[in-house]
């Protein structure tokens, strides 16, 4: 389950978002967590626990999603433009495709399944 805290906080903004990232030295847990439709754009989501959530239609432009554990997030619809995903984990992420992993920044530093090789080697999962 999300941590409400990290959930409401995430829902004043990218700037309070940011600032509060910075000033707090602890993974994010939004794991779970129903963030539908959000704009998501500029967030500063590394190392987030994000497994599972519900990422529908949700905007993640220019975010940083480095190291975040994404295994099992339904990105039905989810535009991903500019994303970083260095070190991301996309193990059984739902409704993703090359398409839309292919305009994200790193995406081949990301550990994903065979179906989203996207012709590009697998890195090895980092725990």
């Amino acid at each position: 389950m999300p941590n409400d805290e990290h959930v409401a906080v995430l829902g004043r903004g990218a700037a309070v978002w940011n600032e509060w990232r910075a000033k707090h030295d602890e993974t994010p847990d939004l794991s779970r967590a129903g963030l539908r439709g959000l704009d998501l754009s500029g967030f500063d989501l590394s190392r987030a626990d994000i497994r599972g959530a519900d990422l529908r239609a949700t905007q993640f432009c220019d975010a940083d999603l480095s190291g975040a554990h994404l295994e099992g997030a339904n990105f039905f619809k989810a535009a991903l433009d500019g994303a970083d995903l260095a070190g991301a984990d996309l193990d059984g992420a739902q409704f993703l495709n090359c398409a839309q992993l292919v305009v994200t920044r790193n995406w081949q530093l990301a550990y994903r399944d065979e179906t989203l090789a996207c012709g590009a080697a697998i890195p090895d999962r980092v725990s």
